[in-house]
C-alpha cells in the first residue's frame, strides 16, 4: 500500500499552494504515494485554477471521513484562519498561524499513524512572529512536537549528477537557523556527535551500508594550527574520535571548501557542517532545484524542498515545483525503508 503523505500548503501568501497543486497532480507523485493536502480548499482550488489544472477537491473536516477512493483531490483544513482572505506576496500574521496549525495537525496525525509522513511546503518565519509564534521554522516546530532534544535539518541531494557517489549526498548542521556571530558559542562536542549519528543513520536508511562522513572545520583552513580559532581541536576533533569509537566512518575535521568538494566527487556519502550555509551553500549551487530538506531524529517522516516562499513570484504561475516533487518521492522512499527495517 502506497504510503499516506501529508502536503501542507505552508504560508499561503507564498509559492506554497502553487507548488502543491502541481506537484499533487504530477504523476510521479501519484506513482509513489497517497498525498492529502493540508490547507484552505478555497485558497488550494485557487492554485489548482492558477496553473489551469481541471481537478475537483474533496474537502474533509477532519481525519475520521477519509476516503482514499473520493473523487477529487483530499484536501483537509485543520486550522481556524481563514487563510483565504490573506493577501498574497506579504508578510502576515495569519499566514504564519495557518501555516503553523497545518504543520502541527500533519505532525500529530503522522505520530497517531493516522498518516505515513509529511512533506511541507515554505513558511515565512517573520509571519511565524507577526502571528505570535516564537519558532526560528520548521525544524524545531516539529521537535517540540515530537518531543526529541537530538535533531538536525540535512540537506539532501538524491543519487544523480553532479554526484559522483551512488546514495547522493546529505549535509546536516550542527547549529540550525542562528546568527553567525552565535555559532562558535554553540557549539559543543556533544551535539557535534549527536549530528554525525544523525547522519549515519539517515543514510543507511537511503541504503548505503557503510556511511563515510566527513566533518567540517569551522574556521578557514581548519584553524591553521590555531591561528584562526581553537575549535576544530577543542570540539570538532574530539567529537569525530568519539563517533568513530561508536562505530561511524568519520572523519575531520576538514577545511568546508576541501571537504565538501570532495563529497560531490563522491569522497564522502554525508557532511557534517556546523552551520546553516557552510553546507547550504554547496548543495543550494549544485542542485537548487533537486535538494530535499530532511528533518533527523524525528519518530515520524519529514521533507520539504530546499527553497523559501518566494514571495517575489508568488501567485504568478512561474513556481516550479521540482523540489516538492522530489521532497514527497524522498519521504515515500523514507517510509517504505522505515517499513522494511
Amino acid at each position: 500500500m502506497s504510503p499516506r503523505i501529508a502536503l501542507t500548503l505552508g504560508d499561503v501568501a507564498g509559492v506554497g499552494p502553487e507548488i502543491v497543486a502541481r506537484a499533487v497532480i504530477d504523476e510521479r507523485v501519484l506513482g509513489c504515494c497517497r498525498p492529502i493536502v493540508v490547507g484552505h480548499p478555497e485558497v488550494f482550488r485557487r492554485a489548482l485554477s492558477l496553473i489551469g489544472a481541471n481537478a475537483r477537491i474533496a474537502p474533509l473536516t477532519n481525519l475520521e471521513d477519509i476516503s482514499w477512493n473520493a473523487e477529487g483531490i483530499l484536501c483537509w483544513n485543520p486550522s481556524d484562519v481563514d487563510a483565504s482572505a490573506i493577501p498574497i506576496g506579504k508578510i502576515d500574521g495569519r499566514a504564519g498561524r495557518a501555516a503553523y496549525d497545518y504543520l502541527v495537525a500533519s505532525t500529530r496525525a503522522t505520530l497517531q499513524s493516522k498518516l505515513d509522513a509529511i512533506t511541507t511546503a515554505p513558511l515565512n518565519k517573520a509571519a511565524l512572529h507577526a502571528g505570535g509564534l516564537d519558532y526560528p521554522g520548521h525544524t524545531e516546530i516539529l521537535a517540540e512536537e515530537c518531543g526529541v532534544e537530538e535533531f538536525a535539518m540535512m540537506l539532501y541531494l538524491p543519487p544523480g549528477e553532479p554526484l559522483r557517489g551512488p546514495y547522493g549526498l546529505g549535509v546536516a548542521h550542527v547549529t540550525l537557523h542562528t546568527s553567525i556571530k552565535s555559532v562558535p558559542a554553540l557549539l559543543n562536542t556533544r551535539h557535534i556527535v549527536e549530528t554525525i549519528q544523525l547522519i549515519d543513520r539517515f543514510l543507511k536508511q537511503v541504503g548505503c551500508a557503510t556511511p563515510r562522513v566527513g566533518v567540517c572545520a569551522l574556521n578557514p583552513h581548519g584553524g591553521e594550527g590555531g591561528l584562526f580559532g581553537n575549535e576544530e581541536a577543542t570540539l570538532i576533533a574530539p567529537a569525530v574520535e568519539e563517533a568513530q569509537r561508536r562505530g561511524v566512518n568519520a572523519t575531520g575535521p576538514i577545511p568546508a571548501d576541501a571537504l565538501l568538494r570532495r563529497a560531490v566527487y563522491g569522497g564522502f556519502d554525508g557532511v557534517a557542517a556546523m552551520y546553516h550555509d557552510q553546507g547550504h551553500i554547496a548543495l543550494k549551487l549544485i542542485g537548487f532545484e533537486r535538494a530535499v530538506n530532511v528533518t533527523l531524529g524525528l519518530p515520524i517522516v519529514r521533507t520539504s524542498p530546499s527553497h523559501g516562499t518566494a514571495f517575489d513570484i508568488a501567485w504568478q504561475g512561474q513556481a516550479r515545483a521540482e523540489g516538492f516533487i522530489e521532497a514527497v518521492r524522498t519521504a515515500a522512499a523514507l517510509v517504505r525503508s522505515r517499513c522494511d527495517q
